[in-house]
């Protein structure tokens, strides 16, 4: 396997006409990383993604990799390999030729090419598997093809768009341990586009958060739920209330969030209670309309139920509330 290589992006900005899609960002993702791209629908994770892969047209800035200036490199030079959202498997193949198909493009001849593709094979479990067609294959079987497949030229970035969301959410948690121990096992970077926070969490080292073409927010997991820099950061990672205290907003995590039976300093009705095993999720609004969420050990809940309409007021500790710009 190829060594694994730090990426930079500098100034990379993707436009179409008068239309920013991606707007001068700046981002370093060093070697050996699991890095995930996070962010609602249309705020540039994918065109990024296709522009360091060299499938999209970087408008201004340059994308480096290693030492080398890629900006301008097409796909097959770059070093790096992408995993398409939709697999993107050649029907009339067979799982082996699938997997051996770059390095037949490249002119690698077939006992080579097949020993390679029979080794990824069985880094992904799936050599029993060599002969089938693709549509003899379940879902996640076919990720794990597509993911050997782009793992056989030796890249020295994994790109990777979405490639859970196709995924029952047994098998997407199953899969996302997967992805992790073949980064691990592998030490390459790995770049993974999601709109899922708990996705996120769960796999990155560094959590990249975009908004509108911009980074919102970048660093650890735990970094961006503890800390969240803007309310948008604290409404999208989840978990959090946002509160405005006079002029100031503040990110309270729903965890730390209290509920105190009666009237109060900061009252509020209950909307909806929601059993989660655990912990029960209770859905509260305030006298000016502001929605908050409060989650309560379920022992503790049992101890002192609240139902729809009860009035409460709602509390935190002051070190709990981290201040937003």
């Amino acid at each position: 396997m190829a060594q694994p290589a730090a990426l930079e992006l500098a100034a990379v900005t993707r436009r179409w006409g008068p239309v920013t899609a991606v707007d001068g960002i700046d981002l370093k993702i060093p070697a050996g990383t699991y890095c995930c791209l996070l962010g609602p629908s249309g705020c540039g994770k994918t065109t990024t993604l296709r522009m360091i892969a060299g499938h999209e047209t970087v408008s201004d800035g340059d994308v480096v990799l290693g030492h080398s200036n890629v900006t301008d490199l097409e796909p097959a030079k770059r070093g790096t390999a992408m995993m398409f959202q939709s697999y993107a498997l050649f029907p009339h193949l067979s799982v082996l030729d699938n997997v051996a198909f770059a390095l037949k493009m490249r002119g690698v001849d077939k006992p080579t090419r097949h020993g390679r593709a029979r080794e990824l094979l069985d880094l992904v479990a799936m050599a029993p598997y060599a002969d089938r067609l693709p549509s003899q294959l379940s879902g996640g079987q076919q990720q794990r093809v597509a993911l050997a497949r782009a793992l056989v030229t030796e890249p020295q970035i994994l790109l990777l768009d979405e490639p859970l969301s196709a995924l029952d959410p047994f098998l997407r948690v199953k899969m996302r341990t997967e992805l992790k121990r073949l980064q691990r096992e592998l030490g390459i970077t790995f770049i993974h586009v999601t709109h899922g926070q708990e996705e996120a969490m769960a796999l990155a080292d560094l959590v990249v958060l975009m908004n509108g073409g911009r980074i919102e927010q970048q660093g650890t997991p735990r970094e961006i739920f503890n800390a969240p820099r803007t309310e948008f950061v604290a409404r999208f990672m989840g978990g959090h209330n946002v509160v405005t205290i006079g002029e100031a907003k503040f990110a309270v995590r729903s965890d730390q969030t209290r509920l105190i039976p009666g009237d109060g300093p900061r009252p509020a009705f209950v909307r909806t209670t929601e059993y989660q095993g655990t912990h029960v999720h209770v859905a509260v609004t305030t006298a000016d309309g502001a929605e908050h969420l409060a989650l309560i050990p379920e022992a503790e809940f049992d101890r002192a139920p609240l139902e729809p309409g009860a009035v409460v007021s709602i509390e935190w500790d002051e070190a709990n509330a981290h201040p937003l710009a």
